[in-house]
């Protein structure tokens, strides 16, 4: 039975907060894939003595991760990527008191069971079927248990098994913040709306198609020749194959775009730009955003400013002809995996696994996700060691 331990802290939002640490008596040390430094996939190391998670919050749960999934991002992440302003949001949430931030677990999504709860944990209760994708303030999901917030996930899909629930939490909360939250795209009056994906077949691609066409978007789609009839079987209406047609001039046959979700980033966002549709407050929304490259090249405050000097140029562009320009990023949310949840026990959304590898291969997992040319997603299957 778990020991419940109150502390009392000074904060200086608050003179005074409570937090509720929980920490299981039976087990005190996990499995758990981490680096001590930053660098290739080479670092990648899998440690069977690492702390265990803990609950240090009363709106936190403990879950026991069935299966994870491994996103670019992760690749990106051990590389250093990101690392100065995440390490400011670290300490600023306390998952970083003093020292460095290693050994750092990788992983950004999971499904799991819930083995403990916070006490103002209702939503959920020990036993229950979850998944979700934690904040990259927070130690990974690439291990045998996690510690997330409840407004971080949501009940799993009761059609899928937890392989198939990992391959979707992080892919459906970023292209929630890109379109939903960044471009304002509402469920509701999505119907009849153009959407160009630039790069269909990856994870955040895959998954945006079948989004758009459950709520009645005409949606395009870049690919290369491998993958037409993958996104074709999700409901791509038009497909470009940018390997044997020239993309710009092909764009150029087409009616304009009310949105343009763009995952590629580099030139594809300039040249993207002329395809919206002009004076209808069309939205272009890049994920490639030089956000976290400038704080980590400049530091933080410079690296701020260069960015959003960089964001005004972008904006400029885009008033000009009544366009909008937008940057997004991932941001853990719970309330749109329990819309997600929904359509993928309706059958609106399915999940896209291109493979799987067992835990001790997360490795080797890695190495597909680097090499890029992905068809859905790589996942973990934690449950299974060989």
């Amino acid at each position: 039975m778990a020991t419940v331990l109150k502390h009392c802290i000074l904060n200086s939002n608050q003179l005074l907060n409570y937090v509720w640490i929980r920490k299981s008596s039976n087990v005190t040390t996990m499995s758990a894939w981490a680096i001590n430094s930053y660098g290739g996939i080479e670092n990648l190391y899998l440690s069977s003595s690492g702390c265990m998670s803990a609950i240090r919050s009363p709106d936190q749960l403990l879950i026991k991760v069935h299966a994870a999934s491994i996103n670019p991002i992760d690749v990106r992440m051990i590389g250093g990527y990101g690392r100065v302003l995440i390490n400011v949001l670290r300490k600023q949430s306390g998952s970083v008191t003093s020292g460095t931030e290693f050994p750092l677990t990788v992983g950004r999504d999971f499904s799991g069971t819930v083995v403990e709860v916070g006490g103002n944990v209702s939503k959920y209760k020990v036993g229950d079927e979850v998944w979700g994708a934690i904040g990259a303030n927070k130690p990974g999901t690439h291990a045998k248990f996690v510690v997330a917030s409840q407004s971080e996930i949501s009940k799993k899909p009761a059609n899928i098994s937890h392989i198939e629930a990992a391959s979707i939490p992080y892919v459906a909360a970023t292209t929630w913040a890109a379109l939903c939250t960044v471009g304002e795209l509402k469920e509701k009056n999505a119907t009849g709306k153009r959407l160009l994906i630039l790069g269909g077949s990856g994870g955040i691609g895959t998954f945006s198609i079948q989004l758009a066409k459950a709520w009645g978007m005409h949606v395009t789609v870049t690919s290369s020749t491998d993958a037409i009839d993958l996104v074709t079987s999700l409901g791509a209406d038009t497909v470009i194959d940018y390997k044997t047609k020239k993309l710009w001039n092909e764009l150029k046959l087409h009616e304009k775009f009310d949105y343009i979700l763009d995952t590629v980033g580099g030139e594809y966002t300039d040249k993207s730009l002329a395809f919206l549709s002009p004076w209808k407050s069309a939205h272009l929304v890049t994920l490639v955003t030089p956000l976290l490259k400038n704080c980590d090249d400049f530091g933080t405050v410079p690296g701020l400013f260069k960015a959003a000097l960089s964001a005004g140029v972008d904006t400029f562009k885009g008033l000009t002809s009544g366009r909008s320009v937008r940057w997004a990023i991932f941001t853990p949310n719970g309330s749109a995996l329990d819309r997600v949840k929904q359509m993928v026990e309706t059958e609106q959304i399915k999940p896209v696994v291109q493979e799987t590898f067992p835990f001790s291969k997360v490795r080797e997992g890695f190495k597909k996700v680097s090499e890029g040319h992905l068809r859905g997603k790589i996942v973990i299957d934690v449950l299974r060691d060989n």
